[in-house]
This record gives structure tokens, C-alpha cells and sequence, in this order.
């Protein structure tokens, strides 16, 4: 298959700006002509072999950070914004929103704001008609909303963060079977808060309570030793790590203090995910045993859904493990959780594809259930899925159930044990999946919801199938 050429001028110019070099200076350090380079720059020309090997062995840069990873995200989301018919006429061709997304990407996150804004507020007028109040506030996204994107944008890796939490984790010798003790223990000595099993955090629902003044963590008793240690390593980074994480979200320049709230609370969750399963450490074990979810699981006394998650998150320059997406679904379609680090991009709006194993998981609960995918662009994934509950406890207390889903491209598949048994030469063990009905263009899907909204129909009254439309 022919490689995919690579543009990435605006990564180039950033790493020679970083250095302070003159474009004359840089080329000659790389051994080309500064023409070439200007060209490359400006994306008139891809980065040829001797050219990354260069800038890896001279500026020590990462060749897999050039891949575009964050451009294809942003590529991805302009391409379903664009399919919203508030856009008449044809969409610009995929080449020119390419060089949108490589030579101007503030312009593109600025008019993703824009159509999101439009959207909210369309669907307020649909929703309240005659009774819509009109504020500005409507018109910008929402707090969570916000910070998700943050997250997103930013690969769901947060270096500083991530390291301070594998040097705690070293600290507290996180090789013990017992990482909460260990942490109750730390947070004791360190910091003179007490952890209590009860107190405060003993009603349902509850999972910890924090008392600044007799500084008291009170954790509930229903709780497994995995969520005690994720809610002491929380309250570790609020503690000891409140100035890098409000340096973080002052640098984000959020719209309202709810979404630094939010970005604050995820924080210290990335913290304590990174402390349960430290990189390093995960990462070699995950390679080790072939990312088996159960025995990594096993293996940290963590959760399925926390191993689930850290293994999407493992983005670090130089150190990056499999690339995976993560999603959990609740039992409406609803997508409560997402992060790609593959080009599969979750739908921001609507249902996910019905067709994606995530939805059967509720079917077979408690098992590890794999699929063989295909998206309409020809990319191929291994998608596994499996459901949680968390028991509120108590028999009238309710349970929240959800299906994790994770998957990566299938040209990672052999570094998976799941993938062993599996025939992936055979196109027939595909299935066809999608991102959303809206922006699917697949013409034979028997489980298609709605058309697409960039397609005409052809309706036949004289004739019936599955779906009782087709479209050009």
C-alpha cells in the first residue's frame, strides 16, 4: 500500500521557532536548501524520509508527534460540522480542508465554535419557539462541553500532571497489593489529612467527602480498594498539586467558572489515573501481557474501566504505547465518556453507530466481547466492549450500568491478545460501522436511523425495503 505523504509545515516552522533559528540556519542543520524548506512550511511540499530522520537525530523530535493525530481529529469534526444544513451547497473539497486544518487550525477550532454556537441556538428556537429568551449566554457552549474539547484537543495526555503522578506512585512503592492504605498512608504523613471509611461519604451515592477543617477524607464503605485509591490520589493533587493545576486552566482561558471547576475536577481525575496505573510502569505491562484487560487489571488492582481509559491516554513524546479510542455508553446510546488517539472520531452530536459492538455489550454482561470493523473511509478496527455496574447499595438504591468500548486500528490488532483467533484476512469479518447516521454516506445499511443530511433522497412509493428511502 503507498505510504500517506505527510504535510506538516506548521509543526515544522514551530519546532525552528522554538529553537530560534533563522529559516537559512535550520535548513542547513537539516542539509537542505532553505527554498525546500520554505516549501515545506507552507505545505507546497510532504517531509521526505532523510528529512524526518534529520530532524530527529538534530532536534531530537519525536517522528510520530509529524503524523497529524491532532490534525485528523480536527479534520474529522470540520467534515460533520460542515454536514449541518445550516451549510447549503456543496462542502469545500476534502484537499482544501486539509489546508485549513495544517495552515490555519485557529481558524478552524473558531468556526467549529461558531457552528456549535449555531446549533444550540437553533435548537433552543425549535425547543421553546415564541418563549426563547434571548441571552448570550445560549449562544456558547457548555461548561462540560468545553472542557471536554480541551481534553480532546490536547490528545487526553497531560505530561506534567502525568509525571508528578508516576513519582508518587514510585513513592509509595505502587508494586503493593494495597494502593489505597499506601495512599491513605502518604496523604497522612505528608500532608496530615486522615482517611475514614464511612463518616461523611457513608450514604448512597456518595464517594468522598472532604473536610478542610478537620481535614478529614471520608470515603464510602461500598465503595472496591480500586475507587478508594482513585479518590485518595484525587484529593492528593488538590492538595499538593492545586497551583499547576490552576496555572492549567488559567492557560486554557475557559468562558465561565464553571468550566474551570469542571477542568479543575478533571484534573485531579487524570492525576489519580495516573497514579493507580503509572506510565511507565502500565506501559510495560500492557506490552507484557498483550493488553489483556482483566489481568492488567488484576495486576494494579485497578477497575476494567480505569485500565480501559489510561490505555487511551498513553500519548508521551518518545514513550507512546498502541494508539486507542475509549468511549462509555450508558444504556441510552448516550456517550458519556470519549477520546480517540486513532482516526476514528466519536460523533459530538446524535447517537453513535448502531451497528458498533458498544451497544451488544448489554446483551453479554460481564464479558469481553470483540468486533471486527470497517469505517466508510476504508480503515479497519478491532473494537472490544464490555459492561460495568456500579451499585448504589442497598436493594431500592439504583445501579449505573455502562458498556465500555476500546478498540484500535487493525494494524495494532497482533499486539492484542484478542486478536489471536480472529480471521482479519477475510473481508467478510468486517462489519460495516459508522460515526452517526447523519454524516454516514452507506447506502445499504439495514439499520440506518435518519438520512444523510449532505445526500437527496429518491423515494419510490412502488417500492419497499428495509429502509424505505434511498439517496444519491
Amino acid at each position: 500500500m503507498r505510504a500517506r505523504k505527510v504535510f506538516a509545515g506548521r509543526k515544522i516552522r514551530s519546532i525552528r521557532t522554538g529553537h530560534g533559528l533563522t529559516q537559512q540556519a535550520f535548513a542547513a542543520q537539516l542539509g537542505i536548501s532553505t527554498s525546500y524548506l520554505n516549501q515545506m512550511e507552507n505545505n507546497q511540499r510532504h517531509i521526505t524520509a532523510p528529512v524526518l530522520l534529520a530532524l530527529a537525530d538534530t532536534f531530537a523530535v519525536d517522528i510520530k508527534d509529524l503524523s497529524g493525530n491532532e490534525d485528523d481529529r480536527l479534520l474529522a469534526d470540520l467534515s460533520e460540522a460542515l454536514a449541518d444544513p445550516l451549510f447549503s451547497g456543496d462542502p469545500p473539497p476534502a484537499q482544501d480542508l486539509k489546508l485549513v486544518v495544517q495552515n490555519a487550525p485557529s481558524m478552524a477550532h473558531a468556526f467549529l465554535s461558531m457552528q456549535q454556537a449555531l446549533r444550540r441556538a437553533g435548537e433552543r428556537l425549535a425547543e421553546l419557539d415564541d418563549t426563547l429568551e434571548r441571552s448570550g449566554a445560549q449562544t456558547e457552549p457548555t461548561p462540560y462541553e468545553e472542557v471536554r474539547d480541551f481534553f480532546h484537543y490536547m490528545d487526553n495526555y497531560v505530561d506534567w500532571l502525568d509525571r508528578a503522578a508516576e513519582d508518587l506512585a514510585a513513592q509509595i512503592d505502587g508494586g503493593q497489593a494495597d494502593r489505597a492504605r499506601a495512599l491513605a498512608n502518604h496523604v497522612d504523613a505528608r500532608h496530615g489529612v486522615r482517611v475514614v471509611i464511612g463518616g461523611d461519604a457513608g450514604r448512597p451515592g456518595a464517594l468522598r467527602r472532604y473536610d478542610r477543617n478537620s481535614r478529614v477524607l471520608a470515603l464510602n464503605p461500598r465503595s472496591s480498594h480500586a475507587t478508594h485509591a482513585f479518590q485518595i490520589a484525587h484529593q492528593i493533587a488538590l492538595i499538593a498539586h492545586s497551583d499547576a493545576i490552576d496555572e492549567i486552566v488559567r492557560k486554557a482561558d475557559f468562558r465561565s467558572r464553571d468550566a474551570e471547576a469542571i477542568c479543575r475536577i478533571g484534573l485531579a481525575n487524570y492525576f489519580a489515573g495516573a497514579t493507580v496505573l503509572p506510565y511507565a510502569r502500565f506501559l510495560e505491562a500492557a506490552r507484557g501481557l498483550r493488553h489483556d484487560l482483566e489481568l492488567l487489571a488484576e495486576r494494579f488492582g485497578a477497575s476494567l474501566e480505569q485500565v480501559a481509559h489510561r490505555l487511551s491516554t498513553l500519548q508521551r513524546p518518545g514513550l507512546k504505547g498502541v494508539p486507542f479510542f475509549f468511549a462509555r455508553v450508558d444504556q441510552a446510546g448516550n456517550i458519556t465518556k470519549r477520546h480517540s488517539a486513532t482516526k476514528l472520531q466519536f460523533a459530538r452530536f446524535g447517537s453513535a453507530c448502531p451497528l458498533w459492538n458498544v451497544h451488544s455489550a448489554f446483551e453479554t454482561p460481564n464479558r469481553i466481547i470483540r468486533q471486527l470493523a470497517e469505517t466508510p473511509d476504508g480503515i479497519r478496527y478491532l473494537c472490544l466492549a464490555t459492561t460495568v455496574s456500579k451499585p448504589g447499595g442497598g436493594f431500592r438504591e439504583p445501579v449505573q450500568r455502562y458498556a465500555l468500548a476500546l478498540g484500535c486500528e487493525l494494524r495494532h490488532a497482533g499486539e492484542l491478545v484478542y486478536a489471536d483467533d480472529l480471521d482479519i484476512a477475510r473481508d467478510e469479518a468486517f462489519e460495516p460501522i459508522g460515526i452517526s447516521c447523519r454524516i454516514c454516506d452507506r447506502h445499504n445499511c439495514h439499520q440506518r436511523a435518519v438520512p444523510p443530511l449532505k445526500h437527496k433522497l429518491t423515494v419510490d412509493e412502488q417500492a419497499r425495503d428495509t429502509v424505505p428511502y434511498g439517496f444519491e
